[in-house]
């Protein structure tokens, strides 16, 4: 998990990934778009870990994505029957790239174990996108987050909105967009988007990690169907997600590691759980064939 942007660590099933390029205040570079993914991914499917934590260094949590990221805008070449191909594809070209950062954070969404986001001094327009994929978030008292696309002309495309409007009132919402303006730790508490609120970011990292330890204590089939279920529940009504969690229970529930848990909890012990399983590696072409 080598990372140019990312400084990756596991230790008692938690995984710390920590954005660690505090010199440019966490810009999201290409690298950032690359990395973030791949390492979630693989904790994920390999069962690395039961949580990822996600903080930061320097003075902001992330000042958003960097305008590299696109690259150039206008055609290159000298020709001119091949610069208008060009510009006729940019706008394909565009929708490609903005889905593939779409992406980078739909897999926190999509990850079977719990995100937790620890943020100091200011989350800055992708940083926003990052922080509402994550289930729970944490700031320090300094920290602030806006919708900063709108102060550069831009409206926010990489997953803020399909996710805040779950999060805060809508009044609230296009506020924030229509204006870009700082939504203070504790300001953003008292409307339920964070968590927490702890005075600096030593405290708020040992609190995290504590909460971040007692959600790996649990069994981490239940915390897995729990994310799934919450998360379903958020994008579906009541009906849908009543039957959602019928076929859910009837196909996973699992009475040993219930049993495991009850015993755990009467003896003051840890429990004894199964891990996630692997994801599925691609089949070869040998079993096709049977």
């Amino acid at each position: 998990m080598e990372s140019n942007f990312f400084a990756v660590s596991i230790e008692n099933k938690i995984a710390h990934i920590v954005l660690n390029r505090p010199e440019k205040r966490n810009a999201m570079v290409p690298e950032f778009w690359d990395d973030l993914p791949r390492i979630v991914r693989q904790i994920d499917s390999e069962s690395l870990a039961r949580v990822i934590v996600i903080s930061s260094t320097g003075p902001h949590f992330s000042a958003g994505m960097d305008t590299s990221v696109f690259g150039s805008s206008t055609a290159t070449s000298g020709n001119p029957e091949t610069q208008a191909k060009e510009l006729r594809l940019h706008g394909a070209k565009f929708l490609d790239s903005v889905k593939y950062l779409q992406d980078t954070f739909t897999c926190l969404d999509d990850c079977r174990i719990p995100v937790l986001a620890a943020i100091q001094g200011g989350a800055i327009g992708g940083a926003v996108d990052l922080i509402t994929a994550c289930d729970m978030r944490y700031m320090t008292a300094e920290a602030f987050l806006t919708i900063f696309e709108i102060n550069i002309g831009m409206t926010a495309d990489v997953g803020t909105f399909p996710r805040i409007t779950k999060l805060l009132p809508e009044g609230i919402v296009k506020e924030l967009a229509y204006t870009g303006r700082r939504m203070g730790a504790q300001e953003a508490k008292n409307l339920g988007i964070v968590n927490e609120v702890y005075p600096d970011q030593e405290t708020m990292l040992q609190a995290v990690m504590a909460i971040a330890t007692e959600i790996a204590s649990k069994a981490p089939l239940a915390i897995y169907g729990s994310k799934r279920i919450i998360n379903y529940a958020r994008d579906h009504n009541t009906k849908d997600t009543l039957d959602y969690i019928g076929i859910w229970n009837a196909s996973m529930l699992q009475q040993d590691e219930i049993k495991e848990a009850m015993t755990a909890t009467s003896e003051k012990r840890d429990g004894e759980f199964v891990e996630l399983p692997a994801s599925r590696k691609k089949m070869s072409s040998g079993l096709t064939d049977q």
